[in-house]
């Protein structure tokens, strides 16, 4: 029988030892790696058979996707990627922002900058304090439950809102500024949330270091981006290799993204930022012409891919929510969420009706409607500390509400949109953009 070598030296055991558990640890590694590649193929071929079959029927891409995550949780499929604040948020929201900001005029955006801003602020603190203050008072709730749910669910979701208007044909004044309003008041919310958290911890902010807050937020993030953007605008100026010049955009998105969330500021800010600059200056000769093409082509699929997965898992999780259990306090968020948008849009706009920012009554019905909810209100929801008070109530209602922004508020739009005349009564498009 084979007998192990001695040492005399009791350290070069210690040393077979680490490096024997460092083995298993990298094969472990290796096998959750393969399990998670093999869910992704899973996701993106659900996804792209989805597609298909959503165009046929002429449904609603998203509709779609979420159906199909709850076929998959139906059917009990493994699928081990779990939807956490982290997968949504440093890696499936950024091409969702980039790829959005890339498409946005500068020079429209600036001129409904003033507008859009009143929706982001006062619109989201407006929105969150109806429905903080209604489910207090209807659904029972305590103080820093009842706070932190209107917080996140204040923000329209980009990824939901921009999937939507996408499909729609949506184009112009209406478009930019739903989209823009849902990427910017991110930021809004995710201050608000931070308030929120404080509260329910038991330590609030006063009014001076909220506004700073806000302040460093905004401007970190517009910093951020702005460097990282400059920094891609310069390099890719001395390439004509199109691959080149799509790395020098990924490592933009991204890297603008963490870069400000390193420093505790607004990623999402600092990634629009990014985009703007290198949809809008990018083509002033930075990027070559075919390499501009290149680039809009990669986005594009990145953004497929990610609201593919996200759509996906949202119906997975929303599978496994025990909605009948929660059937009042949801039905009485759903409710509140609704009239929280409508006292976001119709009062703000309002302000506005007598300048040059005026939104036509169409339009804020429209903004009213397409304010969807979806994965970063569920990030967020998941993030609660666990040990507050009512945090899985706030998790399974915040999935109800976005299954009613799914199914209710993203499958009537198109309808919505032809009898408002945005877009031809005889546009039937569904699917994909």
């Amino acid at each position: 029988m084979f007998a192990p070598p001695t040492f005399t030296d009791s350290g070069a055991l210690v040393k077979t030892d680490e490096g024997y558990r460092s083995a298993v640890k990298f094969a472990t590694m290796i096998f959750q790696m393969e399990n998670v590649i093999e869910d992704i193929e899973l996701l993106l071929l659900i996804s792209a058979l989805v597609a298909m079959l959503a165009a046929r029927l002429r449904m609603p891409y998203i509709v779609g996707l979420v159906l199909a995550g709850l076929v998959l949780a139906f059917l009990r499929v493994p699928v081990e990627i779990p939807l956490t604040q982290e997968l949504v948020y440093f890696i499936l929201l950024p091409p969702l922002i980039f790829e959005a900001a890339f498409y946005i005029p500068w020079k429209e955006l600036r001129k409904d900058l003033a507008i859009i801003l009143a929706f982001v602020t006062l619109g989201v603190v407006l929105s969150a304090g109806v429905t903080a203050l209604g489910m207090h008072q209807w659904a029972g709730w305590g103080w820093p439950a009842a706070l932190c749910f209107g917080a996140l669910i204040a923000a329209t979701d980009p990824v939901s809102v921009i999937a939507t208007f996408k499909e729609a044909g949506v184009h112009g004044r209406l478009r930019l500024l739903l989209e823009a309003e849902s990427v910017l008041n991110d930021g809004t919310a995710a201050v608000v949330f931070a308030v929120a958290l404080a509260i329910a911890g038991g330590g609030a902010p006063g009014p001076l270091e909220t506004a700073e807050l806000l302040v460093y937020q905004l401007f970190g993030g517009i910093l951020c981006g702005g460097v990282l953007a400059g920094f891609v605008l310069m390099m890719a100026g001395r390439t004509d290799d199109h691959l080149i010049e799509i790395t020098f955009t990924t490592i933009a998105a991204w890297g603008s993204f963490l870069l400000a969330e390193h420093f505790h500021v607004s990623g999402v800010i600092a990634c629009m930022t990014a985009g703007l600059i290198l949809g809008n200056y990018g083509s002033l000769g930075s990027l070559t012409d075919f390499g501009r093409t290149a680039v809009t082509a990669f986005w594009e699929y990145a953004a497929f891919v990610s609201n593919s997965i996200i759509f996906i898992l949202i119906g997975m999780y929303e599978g496994k929510q025990h909605m009948l259990a929660a059937l009042v306090p949801a039905g009485i968020a759903i409710a509140l969420v609704t009239l929280g948008r409508a006292v976001a849009i119709y009062p703000v706009a309002l302000l506005f009706r007598r300048s040059r920012w005026r939104v036509k009554t169409r339009h804020q019905h429209v903004l009213f409607w397409g304010g969807l909810r979806g994965a970063l209100a569920l990030a967020l929801a998941l993030d609660l500390p666990h040990d507050m008070p009512q945090r899985e109530a706030v998790i399974t209602v915040t999935f109800a509400v976005v299954a009613f922004s799914v199914f209710a508020q993203a499958s009537t739009m198109g309808p919505l949109l032809r009898k408002l005349g945005e877009i031809p009564a005889h546009f039937k498009k569904a699917g994909r953009d």
